[in-house]
């Protein structure tokens, strides 16, 4: 049995980390787990989680009829135990994330940074709020989907190509 052949049924876990875990890292677990139908398991976590989710990032989801219950704020120590689910890839969604020293996850999994623009950044009206969460959504969406469609043994490549060359 080839490699391919042996990744065909693996379900790969993935990990997206921002600094508070209340809005981009919430949008892109919910998203993935929807998407990967079953073949990614999604997580969320940040270094200073905010304390609860950020209403707008559930309303976004709601919209597009993703669950939202389970989904919480959560510290990234929960998943750097040993006993922590493996990751195979940890994603960060922020530049602050991206930038802190991380845990030395179990597994060494492969790890890069998407850089997503942040909606809390946003100071203005609620329309123009809600415009960024839902931007930000689209853009998370846009890079899941080229991350899902590829083949098990693809997806250790697309790990290395920058985030400007990925659409979304």
């Amino acid at each position: 049995m080839d490699w391919n052949q042996r990744m065909q049924g693996k379900v790969f876990n993935v990990l997206f980390l921002c600094t508070r875990n209340s809005a981009r890292s919430i949008l892109a677990e919910a998203q993935l787990n929807d998407l990967g139908k079953g073949r990614f398991q999604a997580f969320s976590a940040g270094r200073y989680p905010a304390e609860s989710v950020h209403p707008e990032a559930l309303e976004v989801l709601r919209h597009v009829g993703l669950p939202t219950e389970g989904l919480r704020s959560k510290s990234w120590d929960e998943f750097a135990q040993a006993d922590s689910p493996h990751m195979d890839f940890v994603i960060t969604l922020c530049d602050e994330s991206a930038n802190e020293d991380r845990p030395n996850w179990p597994g060494h999994p492969e790890s890069t940074h998407w850089a997503i623009p942040d909606p809390l950044a946003v100071d203005g009206t609620k329309e123009q709020t809600h415009r960024a969460f839902r931007a930000a959504a689209m853009a998370l969406h846009n890079r899941l989907e080229t991350f899902i469609s590829l083949p098990a043994h693809s997806l250790n490549h697309l790990m290395n190509i920058p985030p400007a060359t990925i659409v979304g």
